[in-house]
C-alpha cells in the first residue's frame, strides 16, 4: 500500500548528557546560531538523515553540535506535540548520557555559537520545549537512582562514600543524613568494597568502593 496519502513529519534527536560538576548536576546545552530561536540555548540534536538510525543520528549531533563523543547513550522518550516546533510538525526522540565530566570538552561547531555546561536548578530560556524534555530526564534519573547502581556513571571506578552521597544529594537536591544514606545504600547490596584506600588531601584515609558487576546499569 501506498503511503503518499499520508503526511510525513520530520523526525529529530535530541540529547542530554549529564555531569557532575563540583557537586552539582549539570546539563551540557548549546546556544543555537540559526532560526528558528537563534541566539537561545537549546539541547544539542538535529535531524535524522534518510539513512541514519536513530542512535547514529544522536551520536552524530552531539560529536557535531557539542564536540561530545564516545558516551553511552540510551533512547528516554518521544516527545510530539503538534506544535512543539514553528517550522513544521517535528517529532523528537529524545537520548540521555551520564558521565564524569574529566571525559569531557565541550566545544561548539555547526549550527550553535556557544555550548556550556548549565547546573539544572539555574537553566537560561530553553528553544522549543526542551524545558518539558529536560524535566522529564531529571524526573526519569531520580528514579532509576533508587533501584539500580545508576549513580556510579558519574564516578570513577573506585570511589569514596562520601563522594556515592554527594552524587545523590546533588541529583536528588537535597541534603542527606550520612547514616541512613549508608544503610540505604547498604540495603541495595550494590556496592563492593576494595582493598584501595583513598590517601589524597586533608580527609583520612577512606576506603574505595566499586559498583558490583551484575549491577552496573548505566542508565
Amino acid at each position: 500500500m501506498s503511503t503518499a496519502n499520508y503526511p510525513h513529519p520530520a523526525v529529530t534527536v535530541d540529547v542530554l548528557v549529564f555531569s557532575l560538576i563540583n557537586n552539582e548536576l549539570k546539563i551540557a546545552l548549546v546556544r543555537r546560531d540559526i532560526e528558528p530561536f537563534k541566539g537561545i540555548w537549546a539541547i544539542p540534536g538535529g535531524f535524522v538523515k534518510e539513512t541514519e538510525t536513530l542512535e547514529t543520528a544522536a551520536k552524530r549531533e552531539l560529536k557535531e553540535e557539542a564536540g561530545i563523543k564516545e558516551v553511552f547513550l540510551e533512547q528516554l522518550y518521544t516527545f510530539g506535540d503538534p506544535k512543539r516546533d514553528p517550522r513544521e510538525r517535528v517529532i523528537t526522540v529524545a537520548y540521555y548520557a551520564l558521565t564524569p565530566s574529566y571525559k569531557l570538552q565541550l566545544r561548539a561547531d555547526t549550527d550553535v555559537s556557544e555550548a556550556k555546561w548549565f547546573g539544572i536548578n539555574k537553566l537560561p530560556e530553553l528553544a522549543f520545549d526542551h524545558r518539558v524534555i529536560v524535566n522529564y530526564a531529571i524526573k526519569r534519573l531520580r528514579a532509576k537512582l533508587e533501584y539500580t547502581g545508576i549513580a556510579h556513571a558519574f564516578l570513577p571506578d573506585e570511589f569514596r562514600l562520601s563522594e556515592l552521597q554527594a552524587v545523590y544529594e546533588a541529583v536528588l537536591n537535597k541534603k542527606l543524613d550520612k547514616r541512613n544514606f549508608r544503610k540505604h545504600i547498604e540495603t541495595m547490596n550494590i556496592l563492593e568494597s576494595t582493598k584501595l584506600f583513598d590517601t589524597e588531601g586533608a580527609h583520612r584515609p577512606a576506603r574505595l568502593y566499586r559498583v558490583r558487576q551484575k549491577t552496573m546499569i548505566t542508565l
